[in-house]
């Protein structure tokens, strides 16, 4: 025989939320790192529940397959005509017949609902040994929720939904939360007594502490602390003031860790993230997924990170990052978009208008500016030019390009993969490079330069440039480097060609 389950746990996900206007299930919708449906199977979690069971509906495929990833304990089971918040419970206490004790009930559309105050409630139910509990909260505006309408001892006497409350019930500012404790073998027998004489022609949950009252059996209110908890959604402006919500509470959080935030209202940060403490967050950043941003690190202004960490004391600005790693004292942008897998090493640099993927970038080593990395792994203290590109897709595979430790990439380069550049090598600005460079050569590959005397009078006659050059030609100026006449070549050692000189390097830092 199974042995009986002290406590379960069931949430009611089976609605279709009209008025989200939307094909995606309500409880699906995303809340800072987490859907409704995740934030309060997170409030319950600390329970340790026997049993979660999830009362399932409309998109009914779509929220088992997100039950299986982030709750695959929880077990699912199908509304399949929405007939109540007490049928519901019905058939999922069915799904369960062994449960007994306690049974904790949750909509599943509070997302800001506490593990504390779940807690809390069933520690009030239990200790009281009631039959039921509901969790109340006193609002602002009761509008559209359901009363707690108490006796003249201030005892329960019953909920009440709004469609069916007289107009002196209507103006209690006391709600239910939808947010219950009850004994499991009370709760069967009560709900076997439930009536569809109401305005929906549903069974409601809450006639349950009716029929409880009258029985003579104790039911008991439990108020949160703090209604902005109880808070559910049912349309997008509901659910983005939600968003607001939980982004000052966690922001709050976090600052009160010893993380400056800068601009708390423009600062999105996931309740699945972590920022260590003495950490710099600059405005209009959103810190997304497990991304971790480490002790006096610099993140923003206007920055993006998604499931990446950032070590120590690094800078990430103005840019963008999915998946990456950032070492201790790395510079990231202004600008930079880091791919998955890109892997920064202590004190390197990726600057403006880089982009990186699926690389590492070796310790002290810099990639400046105007430049693609991917596939590659580059050595300790190595410089890489700006428009260096490494070339890594032939069309049908990606290839691998190495950089040695201090090598150093001329501006305009293309490193055609799989290549490798040895330690401490050099490659000339302008080159394209598809065959391995030994450590400490130059590897070279650009045309000798040449340049056709008289070919803009000719070609462009009656332009600005050739009025232009007729003017310098007549004050004597030279245009520099070996001159040949349309049709001719000049010749010249690669080497001295590709050598770097005083008039300008191969590379930028």
């Amino acid at each position: 025989m199974p042995q009986p389950h002290l406590r379960t746990v069931v949430v009611l996900a089976a609605g279709e939320g009209k008025r989200m206007k939307s094909a995606l299930p309500k409880v699906l919708h995303p809340l800072l790192g987490r859907t409704l449906l995740g934030h309060v199977l997170t409030a319950a979690a600390p329970l340790a529940a026997d049993r979660t069971v999830v009362v399932v509906g409309h998109g009914a495929e779509q929220v088992r397959a997100h039950l299986t990833e982030i709750a695959p304990g929880a077990t699912p089971v199908l509304q399949a005509q929405q007939l109540g918040t007490g049928h519901a419970v019905r058939i999922a206490l069915e799904a369960v017949p062994e449960a007994s004790g306690t049974v904790v009930v949750i909509n599943g559309d509070v997302p800001l609902l506490r593990a504390e105050t779940v807690a809390a409630l069933v520690a009030a139910h239990e200790g009281e040994g009631a039959a039921a509990t509901v969790l109340a909260a006193e609002v602002p505006d009761p509008t559209g929720l359901g009363r707690i309408v108490r006796d003249a001892a201030g005892r329960l006497e019953q909920i009440v939904e709004e469609r069916d409350a007289t107009p002196a019930q209507r103006a209690l500012r006391e709600i239910n939360a939808g947010i219950y404790a009850f004994d499991a073998v009370r709760l069967r027998d009560a709900l076997g007594k439930l009536s569809t004489d109401n305005d929906q022609g549903e069974e409601y949950l809450t006639d349950v502490f009716g029929l409880l009252v009258s029985a003579g059996e104790p039911v008991g209110v439990h108020v949160a602390a703090d209604h902005v908890e109880t808070l559910g959604c049912n349309d997008r402006v509901e659910l983005a003031g939600l968003r607001r919500l939980l982004r000052d509470r966690v922001n709050e959080a976090w600052m009160r860790t010893g993380v400056s935030i800068l601009d708390p209202e423009t600062t999105w940060i996931d309740v699945t993230a972590a920022v260590e403490r003495d950490a710099v967050i600059d405005q209009n950043t959103q810190l997304r997924g497990t991304t971790v941003v480490g002790a006096q690190a610099v993140v923003g202004p206007d920055v993006t990170l998604i499931d990446t960490v950032v070590g120590a004391a690094a800078t990430v600005l103005r840019s963008h990052a999915v998946g990456a790693e950032v070492g201790p004292g790395a510079s990231v942008g202004p600008y930079a978009y880091l791919r998955p897998a890109a892997r920064l090493a202590e004190k390197s640099k990726v600057g403006t208008f880089v982009e990186v993927k699926n690389s590492e970038v070796g310790p002290g080593a810099k990639v400046p500016h105007l430049s693609y990395v991917g596939d590659a792994t580059i050595g300790a203290k190595a410089n890489i030019g700006a428009a260096t590109i490494f070339v890594n897709y032939d069309g049908v595979n990606k290839h691998r390009t190495v950089v040695g430790e201090a090598a150093f990439i001329g501006c305009d380069t293309s490193l055609i993969a799989p290549v490798e550049v040895g330690a401490g090598a050099y490659v000339a600005a302008g080159s394209a490079i598809s065959q391995d460079v030994p450590p400490g050569a130059l590897g070279v590959t650009r045309a000798p330069q040449r340049s056709i005397e008289g070919w803009v009078a000719r070609k462009r006659a009656g332009t600005v440039s050739a009025a232009a050059a007729e003017r310098a030609l007549a004050e004597g100026a030279s245009g520099g480097g070996p001159v040949a006449r349309e049709g001719e070549a000049i010749h010249g050692d690669a080497e001295t060609v590709g050598r770097p000189s005083a008039a300008g390097d191969t590379a930028t830092e």
